[in-house]
């Protein structure tokens, strides 16, 4: 697999923090949360993100967490594919809400890809325990953009989705451990999302 390859050779860091942090992406501080920067090809993790995860999200576990990064390290691929790069210049041309869906393709993807590490990483290592899968699912699930909507502002409002729903964020997720195969990760060919 040439993306694989692609990945071993330029292995993203990773930088955990607490409250706030420094980045080549400028300063970041905790109601970010984690993020990737391309510019440094660095993934961050705030770790209090992880407390929210566990008590306001209720999505607990190792696996979980291991989740959010492999999200993460799915945009580090992204953008060595190029692809974050394409899906930013599009959106420049385009209205806000249109962007936005584009972002949903490109944030489900990385779902996808994060599944894809998680089958690949299980096949090598046998790390997937009873259960693994979903904490996985439940972190998915619980930060999907019509959850998080609905908590804070008591309805939905789908143009200003940037993540995808907590339904499309599961069924990527599941479809990249499921296959393992990153070709199975195209969400901008999919119709109607």
């Amino acid at each position: 697999m040439a993306w694989w390859h692609l990945l071993q050779d330029r292995e993203p860091n990773l930088v955990l923090f607490t409250d706030a942090v420094e980045s080549a992406c400028g300063f970041a501080d905790s109601a970010v949360g984690p993020f990737y920067c391309p510019a440094d090809e660095k993934v961050y993790i705030d770790l209090g993100f992880y407390r929210e995860l566990k008590n306001r999200f209720h999505a607990p576990g190792d696996f979980a967490q291991a989740y959010v990064i492999a999200h993460k390290i799915g945009h580090h691929v992204q953008n060595l594919l190029g692809i974050s790069k394409k899906v930013q210049d599009d959106r420049a041309r385009m209205s806000q809400a249109e962007g936005n869906r584009l972002s949903v393709r490109l944030e489900l993807q990385a779902d996808c890809l994060a599944g894809v590490w998680a089958f690949h990483a299980n096949r090598a290592r046998n790390i997937i325990e009873t259960g693994d899968v979903e904490e996985a699912l439940g972190a998915a699930s619980a930060i999907g953009d019509d959850r998080l909507q609905k908590q804070t502002r008591g309805y939905v409002v789908p143009d200003a989705f940037t993540h995808g729903t907590s339904d499309q964020r599961v069924r990527w997720f599941r479809t990249g451990i499921e296959s393992g195969d990153i070709n199975q990760c195209n969400t901008f060919k999919v119709a109607g999302m």
